[in-house]
């Protein structure tokens, strides 16, 4: 969607008489207009971008650096150099030799917008954090982990019965555990002499065997008796990546860390992603350098939190779709991104940790899940782990939300998957004032049915804003934008109360009557907020259509395996994903995201991908389990299904066009399907039932 000078500076728009670029700021994806030398960190802050600065833009602090990205990024229409910006000045130069600059990093407050920049605000350089919500669940898991710590007595070594100290392990650990056939991971045999005589010949030995029929293998050696094993589930989403240190004697996670993925920056989507590596023959090496340092890092956090350090992590769970699976593994998705749609390897991963990039313990191992098909990952293959569905004698439809969602269909008897393209839009990219979830942002909304008026909650603020202490509260946070659960819920709320037909389409003649609804050029807008300094947010009829077409994509692709199931609605509903964890189920289906379902049977299934992840992390028999479930499961590929754009066109509506909603109708009190209020002039009657208040 590309955006007017108005649109996209709706806070102080650029003036027409004014030499403007373009400018694009990642990972919040706020992008508009900006005036050609005005500086980058000015430019941030009218556009509502998180950029931090403590000393008033004199390049003393060193808070506001960013990274000029270089490159054409067609999707926005912008050609980026770091050659469109100025010239680094004398007190950035300063700076750089006193506190120093990394590679390739301006300050903010220096470099001034001469030409059409995308511009990454590394997370140091973000004042409020972005938050990555892929909390791990408490649910108990399965503990037989591939790992075993087994202490053992070792003969010492003799003259006069000469055998290598490995050899002499080897005999002890099949005598005491019946273990056979053991073999030593190169990166674990400077260990073993000095744990062995620090250990008196009494010693731990850490075996990783991910199948009871499978090799041992020795990856580590342990003075005297220490038993304590650490592994690291890692869900790697187009978004955002999940880490979680997890105890693998007792499943628990000691911690949970998570950050934007880095790789944002060559695109919001996957197929931005994969269009950088066509585009660029170095694109998939950045791709993998850059996930795979944000991976260490985030290792090295959660080791820090629980107290340990990254060498303490042997053993690591890896999800993630299929883009994100290849990229981490070095593997160009160039294929995955055009017909038939094939995938380098599908099956089941396991090999040293140290040959995927990742510095953990010398010889840590690794276990990446399977991947259902060309558009369906292993973070869909731990969604089944976790949820189960192949379980149960109902029929479950459990979506994965994100940029690309991930659905399956079915129970014991067949189970079916597929991917639909939604975009970024449900995770407020390529929304006027849409962001990732970060402190200031609005994540729920609701409009009064008679004055129109709205009220809202933001991020970080327990308070709504309709409080009378709101202004106090939000004081820190600031309202910074709309994150996609509150887009989802202002679009709904905008419906409900007559704001917007079924078709999307606004009702002109509120621009009359309601000073919350303004005409804006030649389309409409409904104002959300707006801030004493005159910044405002609203939600256009571009982002309504936005909306429409990622809930149509999504609707579109639980249609087809309804349809290949042969069942007209599923029993039950779960939303799983980072984001699907935080939508309101009723506000889903009153946007017609999912199909018709009784309400108290939609529910969020939380992170089920990093549950997925934990449960093969710390169990062999989980692993066993998905990586024959995955055989089982049907494909289906929408891309080349007639229906899909059928079902398309009819899910446009909200909720729908033509589907029967009689479960949600029992709930709530739907406007009539109209044609465009402008026919009359007049607003149309709608009954006053409103869904559950917060």
């Amino acid at each position: 969607m590309t955006s007017t000078p108005a649109q996209d500076n709706p806070q102080g728009p650029v003036g027409d008489g004014e030499k403007v670029v373009r400018v694009l700021f990642l990972p919040s994806g706020r992008r508009g207009t900006a005036r050609r030398g005005e500086t980058l960190l000015a430019a941030a802050r009218r556009l509502g971008v998180d950029v931090d600065s403590a000393c008033g833009g004199r390049a003393i602090c060193g808070r506001c650096q960013v990274f000029i990205q270089g490159g054409k990024f067609s999707k926005e229409g912008i050609e980026s150099s770091p050659e469109h910006v100025t010239p680094p000045t004398q007190a950035e130069e300063k700076y750089d030799s006193l506190r120093g600059l990394k590679p390739g990093h301006r300050l903010a407050c220096q470099a001034r917008l001469m030409g059409d920049v995308v511009v990454d605000v590394p997370p140091e350089s973000q004042l409020h954090r972005q938050l990555v919500r892929k909390e791990a669940d408490t649910r108990p898991i399965a503990v037989d982990p591939p790992l075993r710590a087994l202490p053992v007595e070792v003969e010492p070594p003799a003259l006069e019965a000469p055998s290598s100290d490995f050899e002499r392990l080897a005999r002890a650990l099949a005598e005491e555990w019946g273990l056979h056939d053991l073999s030593p991971d190169p990166l674990a045999l400077p260990k073993l002499q000095g744990a062995l005589r620090r250990g008196d010949w009494r010693v731990t030995a850490i075996i990783h065997q991910p199948h009871l029929d499978s090799p041992p293998i020795l990856v580590d050696v342990r003075p005297g008796v220490e038993e304590a094993l650490f592994g690291l589930a890692l869900d790697i989403g187009s978004t955002t990546i999940a880490a979680h240190l997890t105890d693998l004697h007792t499943g628990k996670v000691l911690a949970a860390r998570g950050v934007m993925n880095p790789q944002i920056r060559f695109g919001e989507d996957l197929m931005s992603r994969v269009s950088h590596a066509m585009l660029h023959p170095e694109g998939t090496a950045e791709m993998t350098a850059a996930v795979r340092e944000a991976i260490d890092a985030l290792a090295r956090a959660a080791a820090t939190e629980a107290g340990l350090s990254a060498e303490d992590i042997l053993d690591v769970a890896v999800v993630g779709n299929p883009v994100m699976h290849h990229l981490f593994f070095g593997i160009s998705p160039v294929e995955l991104g055009q017909a038939p749609f094939a995938l380098a390897v599908s099956a089941a991963l396991e090999m040293p940790a140290r040959d995927a990039g990742l510095h953990l313990a010398p010889a840590a191992r690794l276990y990446a899940l399977p991947c259902i098909a060309g558009h369906v990952g292993a973070d869909a293959a731990a969604v089944v782990l976790a949820e189960a569905p192949h379980e149960r004698d109902e029929i479950s439809l459990i979506v994965d939300v994100g940029t690309n969602a991930e659905i399956i269909l079915g129970n014991r008897h067949r189970l079916l998957a597929c991917s639909s393209p939604t975009g970024p839009a449900f995770e407020g990219a390529e929304i006027t004032h849409g962001q990732r979830a970060a402190p200031g942002a609005i994540e729920r909304v609701r409009i009064d049915r008679e004055t129109l008026t709205p009220r809202f909650k933001v991020i970080g603020v327990e308070v709504w804003s309709d409080a009378e202490d709101f202004a106090q509260a939000v004081k820190e946070t600031g309202i910074t934008g709309i994150c996609g659960s509150g887009i989802i819920e202002a679009v709904a709320e905008m419906f409900l109360a007559g704001i917007i037909d079924s078709n999307g389409r606004f009702n002109a003649a509120l621009a009359e009557t309601s000073p919350w609804v303004e005409a804006r050029g030649r389309g409409f807008a409904y104002v959300l907020h707006r801030g004493e300094d005159g910044r405002e947010i609203v939600v256009t009829q571009e982002d309504v259509r936005a909306i429409q077409l990622a809930k149509a994509a999504l609707h579109a692709g639980c249609r087809l395996l309804m349809d290949r199931l042969g069942i007209d609605a599923p029993d039950r509903i779960r939303l799983a994903g980072a984001f699907g964890a935080h939508i309101d189920p009723l506000y889903a289906m009153v946007l017609g995201m999912i199909p018709d379902c009784p309400p108290e049977q939609v529910s969020n299934a939380g992170n089920a991908a990093g549950t997925g992840a934990r449960m093969a992390l710390a169990s062999r028999e989980s692993r066993r389990e998905i990586e024959a479930l995955v055989r089982r499961i049907e494909k289906i590929e929408t891309a080349t299904e007639e229906r899909f754009q059928e079902h398309f066109v009819a899910a446009m509506a909200f909720p729908h066009k033509s589907a029967p909603m009689p479960n949600l109708e029992r709930a709530i009190d739907l406007p009539a399907p109209t044609e465009h209020a402008t026919t009359n002039g007049q607003r149309r009657n709608r009954r006053r039932r409103q869904p559950r208040r917060s």
